[in-house]
């Protein structure tokens, strides 16, 4: 969602492909092997959505989270999720001051710009709550006082596909909220020898703090409301919305993807053609979209999963079932 605050300037679009670009390379400086990672998680924060990260322990969720906000001057906060965490360690409470006998409010780290949700799925479903309503509405209430939460902001949740004991699943309708499921695979072999060779030096890679500083905050904004300007064709919407209705269709899944989903695939696509510099959506943009769009917003029946299928395997053969329309 695009902040409701008064928008900047708002550049072309070819401009803001150039930023996005020098963004990208202050990322690469960073991070190795995951360009299409960076990619998604650009065109994320750029639709004004969130994200679910899903990958082994190990693969730079947090040097990414970092690296992006030092791009655009931003600030960034990461909350380790435990089953003790309690929703007023995530946002913010008011403690009495026994010196000036007066109730203090204490922020909490949501009030960042870029919060780094860390294995979400092992807090309790109160405290999930408590950070999806945040990410919804982009504001907290304390003890009866609205705050809202200042713009460019972005949740980006990790999950560990690895280890299930001790943690709450998130529901759908709450998984429903992050507009993209990302997955972050290891890096092939001669990224990860030039990570071990950084890591392993005297001076280990990059540091984040050494990132340039590319645009600010303000510019990020403006870039979301370019983003939002991008032009999409009522065939093209009806290409998205085909492929949501689709997976309500197919004898594979169990559950299908909502309205939210087509909203998301079509906000991720005006991201894509906006990162390549053009003003209009096509059914490719749609295409590229669908996978980290929907593969957290539907469910396998129990025969297709006890089969093995994966969730993206069957996703692509109901993508290209669906008839693309005529550029």
């Amino acid at each position: 969602m695009i902040p409701d605050s008064p928008a900047p300037a708002i550049p072309p679009v070819h401009s803001l492909a150039e930023l996005i670009q020098r963004i990208r390379d202050e990322i690469r400086k960073v991070i190795l092997g995951q360009e299409i990672v960076i990619e998604q998680v650009i065109a994320a924060l750029l639709a004004g959505g969130h994200v679910l990260l899903e990958g082994k322990p190990g693969l730079g969720k947090t040097h990414l989270v970092n690296t992006l906000a030092h791009t655009f001057g931003g600030q960034s906060t990461r909350i380790q999720f435990t089953p003790d965490l309690m929703p007023s360690d995530v946002t913010g409470f008011r403690l009495f001051d026994m010196q000036s006998q007066t109730f203090q409010l204490r922020r909490g780290p949501v009030f960042t710009n870029l919060l780094l949700a860390d294995e979400i799925n092992r807090a309790p479903a109160k405290t999930q709550a408590a950070l999806l309503e945040v990410m919804q509405e982009r504001q907290v209430t304390i003890d009866g006082e609205t705050l809202k939460l200042e713009p460019p902001f972005m949740t980006l949740a990790t999950q560990n596909p690895v280890e299930h004991e001790g943690t709450y699943p998130l529901p759908e309708a709450q998984l429903d909220r992050f507009i993209m499921k990302i997955l972050i695979e290891y890096p092939d072999r001669d990224a990860e020898c030039e990570i071990v060779t950084r890591a392993a030096a005297e001076t280990p890679g990059v540091p984040a703090e050494e990132i340039s500083l590319v645009c600010g905050p303000q510019e990020i904004i403006a870039a979301q409301h370019t983003t939002a300007s991008v032009q999409v064709v009522p065939e093209v919407v009806a290409y998205a919305v085909a492929i949501t209705q689709a997976t309500r269709e197919s004898r594979f899944i169990s559950l299908g993807a909502g309205t939210r989903a087509a909203i998301s695939l079509v906000r991720i696509g005006k991201a894509y053609a906006a990162l390549q510099g053009r003003g209009f959506v096509t059914p490719d943009d749609i295409k590229r979209a669908a996978l980290p769009v929907l593969r957290h917003r539907v469910q396998l029946t129990p025969e297709v999963a006890i089969s093995g299928q994966e969730v993206d395997e069957v996703l692509r053969g109901i993508i290209e079932a669906v008839p693309a329309p005529r550029q």
